[in-house]
């Protein structure tokens, strides 16, 4: 399993706290292959965390970050996403 954390850097201050709740929302409910799934702002940036057993990179995840922060901050804005930890987990697999 591993557990990825991402950030959103340059996003308007005004919409950060409502994508946030947007975000960790959408993927609750329509992107359910991510497991234990939380945005939050931070103030200066938007932080995913979300566990999967497949992205080891972190990419598929970026990706459909991206997809949430466009659909959810109308607002248009020169962000970037950046992966900021990666770490894996042996659990379940004893």
């Amino acid at each position: 399993m591993y557990k990825i954390t991402l950030a959103c850097y340059g996003v308007p201050k005004a919409a950060g706290l409502e994508a946030a709740t947007d975000i960790t929302k959408e993927f609750a409910e329509h992107r359910q292959w991510h497991m234990n799934v939380s945005c939050q702002w931070d103030g200066e940036r938007l932080i995913l965390e979300a566990e999967n057993d497949y992205d080891s990179k972190g990419l598929a995840l970026m990706d459909e970050f991206s997809d949430c922060i466009s659909a959810y901050i109308v607002e248009p804005f020169d962000g970037d996403i950046k992966v900021e930890k990666i770490t894996k987990s042996e659990v379940g697999n004893a």
